[in-house]
């Protein structure tokens, strides 16, 4: 099947630029091409995931991905898709960004000899003559034109800064800076980019005199129109496994809406389409097969083999009884936290299994916490150490929030 045709299968095609010519120039030659993340966080979340599957199933096909970490234009702010501007970031919080961004996005990639690559923009951008940049780049750009885009249009009604209003002149030179370093002739980004990635288009065009394109993945929600992004219910899924453990990702997965099965089968894995539309096929209990395997190939992608094998291992002890709780989450506690009494209320809480003891009681007055198995019925009751087995002490809050406490440091 045709790459473009492929990917728009998945999913993984929203809009493209041009009149349907970036089918034969995906197809005729191995292509360069590029995608943008700028380091507004340490963390890539969940919204960041689509590009990056995108830009892996294209290397896969034999294009060469780079990989741009905006360390410049992180230090601007991106008005795209949000209502307020940006808190502004000092250059030391954005280069510690940069750097934990890049070892993320290295599990997606292959970057081995010939592979993808990893650029800042800080390299080209932080030296730039603001006054040669407005001769030679401001001139191409209409600030009519630039008022029509939606990253623009719907923030002049909140407020928008000369300073945000500069970054589709940044993203488009990023653009035209790897045409003529790297022979870059696409980008692909979210849907909220797609004012900036035309501009670029736009931008090659008028200066190189050649045609570059570019395409955009859809803004993912669920079947409850919840968005897969860091602003979503229940807070940010992180591929950063200090910030979302492995174990909680493959929980986010394997928890997933029946009616969500095949879409996220389709974005979010590299499973044959043959057997992804096997998987959603499945009905009623069989669909717990279809979820578990996604939740593994998820897992396994963001976080590696024995990682996932390890979730899986502990999602099945847990809540299916088949092998040991040993892979569950665990918190330590010190035996000194114990000798003082710490009380069940505080243990929920500290090991994150509920944001508040106001939450706490609530769930126990509605019988939705246990400890060792048994209900809890008095969440005041403090904690010994005959409470403890040789594995510890297993908590459960609801019916799929586990922790296993520990005796140790903490």
């Amino acid at each position: 099947m045709e790459l473009l045709a492929s990917l728009s299968e998945r999913g993984l095609v929203h809009q493209m630029t041009g009149t349907g010519g970036l089918p034969a120039f995906l197809n005729e030659a191995p292509r360069v091409f590029y995608a943008g993340f700028d380091a507004t966080a340490d963390s890539l979340h969940l919204g960041h995931l689509v590009p990056l599957m995108a830009a892996a199933h294209l290397q896969r096909a034999g294009h060469k991905p780079l990989v741009l970490v905006g360390g410049a234009t992180a230090l601007v702010g991106d008005p795209s898709g949000r209502s307020s501007e940006r808190s502004l970031l000092t250059a030391e919080d954005v280069k510690q960004n940069v750097t934990a961004l890049k070892e993320q996005v290295e599990r997606f990639l292959d970057f081995g000899p010939g592979g993808a690559e990893i650029l800042d923009n800080a390299q080209w951008l932080m030296d730039l003559n603001y006054i040669a940049f407005l001769r030679d780049i401001g001139k191409h750009f209409s600030v009519n034109r630039m008022l029509t885009a939606d990253s623009v249009r719907t923030r002049l009604e909140t407020g928008l800064s000369f300073l945000e209003f500069n970054y589709m002149l940044l993203q488009s030179y990023d653009f035209l800076h790897l045409f003529r370093t790297r022979g870059c002739l696409l980008q692909l980004g979210g849907a909220d980019q797609w004012g900036n990635i035309v501009a670029g288009v736009d931008l090659v065009r008028r200066m190189a005199g050649v045609e570059a394109h570019g395409f955009t993945v859809p803004l993912v929600t669920t079947s409850t129109g919840e968005k897969m992004s860091k602003s979503q219910p229940g807070g940010a899924v992180w591929l950063d496994p200090e910030k979302t453990s492995p174990y909680d990702y493959y929980q986010f997965w394997i928890n997933t809406d029946d009616r969500d099965l095949g879409k996220f089968l389709r974005l979010y894995t590299f499973l044959p389409m043959e057997q992804v539309r096997d998987l959603e096929s499945q009905t009623g209990a069989d669909l717990r097969g279809g979820k578990e395997t996604l939740a593994f190939e998820a897992t396994t992608i963001a976080h590696g083999r024995s990682e996932a094998e390890a979730a899986r291992n502990a999602s099945r002890a847990l809540f299916q009884g088949a092998g040991n709780t040993d892979d569950a989450p665990t918190f330590a506690v010190g035996p000194e936290t114990v000798a003082r009494g710490v009380t069940l209320l505080e243990l929920f809480v500290m090991a994150g299994l509920a944001p508040s003891k106001g939450e706490v009681r609530r769930l126990s007055e509605q019988g939705g916490l246990y400890a060792g198995g048994k209900r809890v019925t008095d969440a005041l009751k403090p904690v010994t150490l005959d409470d403890f087995s040789d594995s510890g002490l297993l908590l459960r809050a609801g019916k799929k929030r586990y922790c296993r406490i520990v005796i140790g440091e903490q």
